[in-house]
């Protein structure tokens, strides 16, 4: 935890990194390191679906293998049945298996999971519909098949399909889904002369008009497959909207992120006399101890509408503005490092007290993701950044806890400032007016 730079030499403590930061080039290297596969929100969404894609077929495999165990293992006294279960099983398996290489190709058009989703209904939907419940009992109606629990299986294909991200995607199987179930259903029940349905129970029916309805073997109950078809539709319109909006915040957060000019508020705060700290409560406390002035930094900022970009060793940078607009920037910057310092000032962090330095400043500045090689980075750059972290560093020299800029100070008319003077400050080629605070009385 010891600093890379002499604990004396403020001002180049603040430049390390910088070196090639002027005026000209305002370079900094203060920056949050986000986990982002691209800024762009359809390459993002893209590359979503075709990993959930993937991890579907996974996962069916899977549930295919349990389900072989359970259909095969209880019908080991058939084995013509067994037989035929472990044929339609591989035929879904060799489906998904055949996909899978496909996805992320340039075989991979926007189609075909659409079709192999088409594949897996209508199959199911076939089986339904031509397979009797039980081949021995040749002179059973075919609409019993309808009382086996046949049709939770649409709903694992809905389960599948989820895993896409894409709300079109599961919008298509809920409705294929439910078209496939009822054509089924109308295709066994056009076989079956006199199919009863529920509207032939009377009102205030006897329990002898319901059994003999219900239990009637050609009983199809057409109002209820219908029912089960727009249960299918409606599940699956909802996991849609879900998917919808989880979309909607994912694309606002990278539009948020994306590159952008602004003019922003900057914070830099930093502990005094760190290095001595770390020496005295060595290693594993100074993680303690900056652990816990990490939380309440981070929660005060956060209330003060701002954003943690950055924890460096034991300094913290904060934006404002950007990459959440606020008009009220500076004001609600100046009120977070007045509530830091009066947070330090009032109690301990693992059984430590600290004093902490902060610089502010407001200008214009460039925030954006920027990165490689499947990584990016939203970072900050220019010399507002830049000032910000010197005014800090400048904080020992003055005497003081908080110097501000003289934009900043501008935007804060109302809060009790007192001007410290106009300073020099190392990559600038004017001097700065800088700021401090006093205490109302």
């Amino acid at each position: 935890m010891r600093r890379t730079t002499p604990p004396h030499n403020e001002t180049a403590r603040v430049d390390r990194g910088q070196a090639s930061a002027s005026p000209r080039n305002p370079v900094s290297p203060y920056s949050c390191r986000l986990n982002s596969t691209a800024l762009d929100a359809g390459e993002t969404f893209l590359r979503a679906e075709q990993a959930g894609l993937k991890l579907a077929i996974i996962g069916r495999i899977g549930a295919l293998v349990l389900m072989g165990v359970w259909l095969i293992g209880t019908r080991a006294d058939d084995p013509a049945r067994a037989l035929g279960y472990v044929l339609v099983l591989s035929i879904f398996a060799a489906l998904g298996l055949a996909h899978y290489p496909l996805i992320g190709t340039r075989f991979d058009k926007r189609w075909v999971k659409y079709v192999f989703i088409t594949l897996d209904i209508a199959i199911v939907s076939a089986l339904v519909a031509t397979q009797p419940l039980y081949p021995s009992a040749a002179d059973l109606p075919p609409v019993m098949t309808f009382r086996a629990p046949v049709f939770p299986f649409y709903f694992v294909i809905l389960g599948v399909a989820a895993f896409s991200f894409s709300p079109a995607m599961v919008m298509w199987t809920g409705i294929a889904g439910a078209i496939g179930w009822l054509s089924a259903f109308w295709h066994t029940a056009s076989m079956v002369s006199g199919v009863r349905n529920w509207s032939e129970i009377p009102n205030n029916p006897t329990a002898e008009q319901i059994m003999a309805i219900v239990l009637d073997p050609r009983f199809g109950g057409l109002s209820g497959r219908i029912q089960e078809a727009v249960l299918l539709a409606v599940v699956a319109f909802l996991i849609a909207v879900v998917m919808w909006r989880a979309r909607a915040t994912l694309k606002r957060q990278l539009g948020a992120l994306a590159p952008v000019e602004r003019e922003a508020t900057v914070l830099f705060a930093d502990i005094a006399g760190f290095t001595g700290m770390t020496e005295r409560a060595g290693a594993a406390r100074t993680v303690e101890i900056l652990n816990a002035y990490f939380d309440e930094v981070t929660r005060i900022i956060g209330a003060h509408n701002g954003i943690v970009t950055q924890f460096q060793g034991d300094a913290v940078l904060a934006t404002f503005n950007v990459p959440v607009e606020d008009a009220a920037h500076a004001r609600n910057a100046f009120a977070a490092a007045r509530a830091i310092l009066a947070c330090v000032a009032e109690r301990e962090f693992a059984g430590e007290r600290i004093r902490v330095r902060i610089g502010i400043n407001t200008g214009s500045l460039v925030a954006g993701n920027v990165g490689g090689g499947g990584r990016q980075s939203y970072t900050v750059h220019g010399d507002a950044v830049n000032l910000a972290a010197r005014l800090e560093a400048l904080c020992k020299e003055h005497g003081t806890s908080l110097l501000l800029s003289a934009t900043t100070a501008k935007a804060l008319p109302e809060a009790a400032l007192v001007a410290v003077g106009d300073i020099t400050v190392r990559g600038l080629a004017e001097q700065v007016t800088v700021f401090s605070f006093r205490e109302r009385p």
